[in-house]
Formats: structure tokens, C-alpha cells, sequence
């Protein structure tokens, strides 16, 4: 009881701001949401009711239901939500409470009568437009076709597809070391059952298998050695890294197109961004749209701002 009534003051004390967290914050930006949450929601795994207008608590006839509670939970910071989610239920409900009794309190005040509040109430209406139009539009376009033409698209560059080598490696922790191996290989030693014997790298048992690997998922040194080599060939000299000497051995080379599903993330995101200044040229078509300097003057518009039905009404010079 003391360890929740702890974290439901943590809660609280983290942003008095989002005791009441809209539900337009579950979602990501447009064209850029994650499809992995951090971790489940608390209600679920709780083992409550899946239905999003499943109550929760009831403040002063207020109904507060699964939706707020997981809007709430969406706008924890990452800290709290890496908790364990049956820790987080119960002082998130009281969480929702104490903001509908803030709410209820503001209300009764006359609060919202402020023109000061009236016009950050009208702010944040349009930001929530804003962003809800942005998103849907963006997503009407970010179809399966456009996505696969954006992939064939992709295909088609020169460096589309990468190369990879497979390779294994001993790890020693000096040169001497390694230019024994290196001797001993050239006398006919097998270099899987060296790699058991010798190697100081977590591969040492399997041999030192690094199975296939493109060159930028090692440090720059042991990659350039790798890929110099043919398959079937090993490092003639010890080769140097932060980690210590290595002798490389490559067994096989191949180029490796990556999947759409590989691609897919990449290429929504590309296309989102792309799309969002779609929707901008779409709104801005025949807009009226008057600008003013910072002293008040009004500012000419340059000849791409005008309107395109104004434009073509004008008479041939």
C-alpha cells in the first residue's frame, strides 16, 4: 500500500499538466507513429474488461473508462511506463480521479470564462484538428500500391543491393598470438577447432562462426579485412581492433536484396513525410493568404504565392 500510494504521488508530481492527457495522445505524429508500444497497457493485462468504454471510476457522476485510462497511461513518461502494468493500474485511476476533481473544481470556479483560458482552449482545438486532419489525409495516401511502387522504385538504384561476406574469426589479446595462429593455420590447423581453443571472443566455442554480415555492422578495421578476402581465404597478417588481434577467415560471399517487409518502416516513413507536403500543396491551392512584415507593412506577394486561377487571368505581356 505505501509503495503505490509512493508511485501515485510520483504520478502526480510528474506534470500537474497531464493528470488529464487527451486521447489524441496515444497516437503518433502523422506518418510517424510507431507500431510498437512501449508495453502493454495496464487495464489489459490487469485482466479487466477490454472494452474501451469499460468504467474505471465514477467522479461525482462522471464516468472515467478504459479510453482515459489508457490516454493517461500513453503520456506517462518512458520511465513509468517500463514498469510493470499492474503496478500502474491502480495509481493511474486515482490518477484520472484527482484530474476530474481538478476539472470539476475549474468548472465551479469559472475558469473557463477567462479570455486567456478561452483562447488556449481554442489553441489547443486547433492544434488537435490540425493534427487529426494531417494524419488522416496522410494515411488515406500511404496505400499498399504507392508503398510497393515506392519499393520497386528502391529496387531499381544500383545500390539497392549490399554485399555480404561469411566469415569467422580468433580473437586473441596480443600480436604474438595471433601470428602463431596465423603459422599454425599454414601448417594445416583447422580453423573452427583453433577458434575453440584460442579465441577470447564470445564465438570461441562455435568455432568463432560470425555467420553473414555486411560491412557496416563491424568496426571499420575488421570489416576492410573481410571483405579484401576471398572465400576460402584467411588474414595473412593479424589484423588490429579496439578488441584486441583478430585472424579472419571468409567462407562464402553474396549480395543480399532486402525484402519490402525489411523495407516497408523505411519506406512509410519516406512516404509519409512525402505525402505531408502533399496535403500542404493541396490546402494552399487558392488560398488567400496576405502576409505583413514586423513593422505591420504589408508584404508583396512573390510571383509562386499568387493563386493559380488569379494568375492565369492575367493578360499576356
Amino acid at each position: 500500500m505505501r509503495s503505490s500510494r509512493l508511485l501515485t504521488a510520483l504520478l502526480a508530481a510528474t506534470s500537474l499538466s497531464l493528470l488529464a492527457a487527451p486521447a489524441f495522445a496515444q497516437d503518433g505524429a502523422a506518418g510517424g507513429a510507431s507500431d510498437k508500444p512501449a508495453t502493454e497497457a495496464p487495464a489489459a493485462s490487469a485482466g479487466r474488461q477490454q472494452d474501451g468504454d469499460a468504467v474505471v471510476a465514477i467522479v461525482n457522476g462522471t464516468k472515467l473508462t478504459r479510453d482515459d485510462l489508457d490516454a493517461s497511461y500513453a503520456s506517462l513518461p518512458e520511465q513509468y511506463r517500463q514498469m510493470p502494468p499492474e503496478a500502474l493500474y491502480e495509481p493511474l485511476v486515482q490518477r484520472l480521479v484527482d484530474g476530474q476533481l481538478i476539472l470539476d473544481a475549474a468548472e465551479k470556479a469559472g475558469v473557463a470564462d477567462d479570455p486567456a483560458v478561452q483562447a488556449s482552449i481554442e489553441r489547443a482545438r486547433a492544434d488537435v484538428l490540425r493534427e487529426a486532419y494531417i494524419r488522416r489525409a496522410v494515411e488515406q495516401r500511404l496505400t499498399d500500391e504507392r508503398l510497393q511502387e515506392a519499393y520497386a522504385e528502391r529496387k531499381a538504384q544500383p545500390d539497392f543491393a549490399h554485399e555480404e561476406v561469411k566469415a569467422r574469426h580468433i580473437l586473441l589479446e596480443d600480436e604474438e598470438a595471433a601470428k602463431k595462429v596465423i603459422a599454425d593455420l599454414e601448417a594445416g590447423a583447422d580453423f573452427a577447432e583453433l577458434a575453440k581453443e584460442r579465441s577470447t571472443g564470445p564465438s570461441g566455442p562455435n568455432g568463432g562462426d560470425l555467420g553473414y554480415f555486411e560491412r557496416g555492422s563491424m568496426v571499420p578495421e575488421f570489416a576492410d579485412a573481410a571483405f579484401a578476402l576471398e572465400p576460402g581465404s584467411y588474414t595473412k597478417e593479424p589484423v588490429q581492433t579496439q578488441f584486441g588481434w583478430h585472424v579472419i577467415s571468409v567462407e562464402d560471399k553474396r549480395m543480399v536484396e532486402p525484402t519490402f517487409e525489411e523495407t516497408e518502416p523505411t519506406l512509410r516513413q519516406e512516404q509519409a513525410a512525402v505525402a505531408v507536403g502533399e496535403v500542404l500543396e493541396d490546402v494552399r491551392q487558392g488560398a488567400e493568404v496576405q502576409r505583413f512584415a514586423a513593422d505591420g507593412s504589408p508584404v508583396e506577394a512573390k510571383p509562386e504565392e499568387e493563386a493559380p486561377d488569379a494568375a492565369a487571368e492575367k493578360p499576356a505581356q
